[in-house]
């Protein structure tokens, strides 16, 4: 049995990923332990593993929710740049606290979102073996590779690299706070410095839950970075009422703007006209970010409710309207139902731009976003077969993908020989 400690934002995407991660390691003897910050606990404790509390006095209960709460309400760069002005605090306090709390807790190995650049070095300091999980969009760069952060098409064109370079070189700038708080404690514990973005990732093995089918080509990633496939468990998802005896047949829209960016409720509105008059029926789920009191009567008449049940809805949806979180993305595919991406910020704009790539659905972007473009992007995809053939095409690769019990034997597997997994061996 290995004590196997995770760290990860303290956002409900990225527990959502990580818990069934962990609870598959649970099921087959490990020990896990969480550290996070006290807004992580109730959901972990709910998942079945244990919590260890960070930085208690600088991150109290309520104060990752208060960070995610201002995120909601911003956009676009306005957003990015809030979201990267409190990653440095946050990553000095996990770098301070969390290697004590893991040696005192008897961690063996860590592993660590992609979206916790500090982690690795975490585990450095403590001299632990760790994995990268990609929950989100996956970071690992190549030239010709769009930002995540961006809309941008793929391209081989000279354009198109030399467009992506500038790109990088952009997201560099923006992100210099958090590499230098990182590149500090490096030096601090006599730790070689990281010379390039993806030396932030496991040397052992890299695990994605984007299948490789649902990403541009590919060239450069390292060899033991493996697609595993979505992180899901329905069982450990907390019960959410909802009225089923409203449901009138017709074809189900299902419209979530995430748990973050769920704050612009204006969308909300342009999502209710657009769909006005469609034979199909609308629900709007405000992912907690508000109450259905909250939003002024909306066109279409459209079933709003504070928080739905996600997984169970997407199972009789015709159509999702998303901000192309990963997860909504994942559990929309997962169901065979195609989408319209409206992203907001992070890399949900990435994300969005894989679902036009892969044909799965529609992009439409949030500053272009008005009635008319919403209801065309709706309509094409509700009425065209193709969309929805390649959402089941996707479906079926989801299937075979394996998911979180390859995502667990790869684990295992780095635990067992203390070497790196390659691609090539699973």
């Amino acid at each position: 049995m290995t004590h196997f400690g995770i760290l990860c934002p303290a956002s409900t995407g990225h527990l959502n990923a990580m818990i069934p991660l962990g609870n598959e390691l649970l099921r087959r003897g490990h020990r896990v332990t969480v550290f996070n910050f006290l807004d992580a606990r109730s959901r972990t404790l709910a998942g079945g593993l244990e919590f260890q509390p960070l930085a208690e006095d600088e991150f109290p209960l309520g104060a990752s929710a208060k960070i995610l709460t201002e995120m909601g309400k911003l956009s676009g760069i306005a957003a990015l740049k809030y979201n990267f002005q409190n990653l440095p605090k946050t990553s000095r306090v996990i770098l301070k606290t969390a290697p004590v709390a893991i040696k005192n807790s008897g961690i063996e190995a860590l592993l660590v979102d992609q979206f916790s650049p500090e982690g690795g070095t975490v585990a450095d300091i403590l001299n632990l073996p760790f994995i990268t999980v990609c929950n989100g969009l996956i970071l690992n760069r190549e030239p010709s590779i769009p930002p995540a952060v961006t809309t941008w098409k793929y391209s081989q064109t000279w354009q198109g690299s030399l467009r992506n370079r500038v790109g990088y070189r952009l997201l560099n700038t923006i992100t210099k706070p958090i590499r230098k708080t990182i590149a500090e404690f490096r030096k601090e514990w006599k730790l070689p410095l990281y010379s390039h973005p993806n030396d932030y990732y496991s040397k052992l093995a890299q695990i994605g839950q984007q299948p490789a089918e649902f990403d541009f080509p590919r060239q450069n990633l390292p060899p033991h970075f493996h697609f595993t496939g979505p992180y899901q468990n329905p069982a450990l998802r907390q019960s959410v009422p909802f009225p089923f005896e409203q449901l009138t047949g017709k074809p189900l829209i299902y419209a979530s703007m995430g748990t973050i960016q769920n704050r612009l409720l204006e969308t909300f509105q342009t999502i209710a006209s657009a769909c006005e008059d469609l034979d199909a029926q609308l629900i709007i789920d405000l992912g907690g970010g508000a109450t259905p009191e909250s939003l002024p009567k909306l066109a279409g008449n459209p079933i709003v409710v504070a928080c739905a049940p996600q997984l169970e809805l997407l199972k009789r949806a015709t159509l999702t309207i998303t901000h192309a979180g990963m997860n909504t993305t994942l559990e929309s595919l997962s169901n065979g139902v195609p989408m319209v991406a409206i992203p907001v910020t992070n890399d949900q704009p990435g994300i969005a731009a894989r679902i036009a790539y892969t044909g799965v659905g529609e992009l439409v972007a949030l500053k272009q976003l008005n009635v008319d473009r919403a209801r065309n992007a709706i309509v094409r995809v509700l009425t065209q077969e193709n969309y929805k053939q390649r959402a089941i095409e996707m479906q079926e690769v989801i299937a075979r993908s394996g998911g979180v019990k390859k995502a667990a034997d790869i684990i295992e597997q780095v635990i067992l020989t203390g070497k790196p997994v390659l691609a090539s061996q699973t």
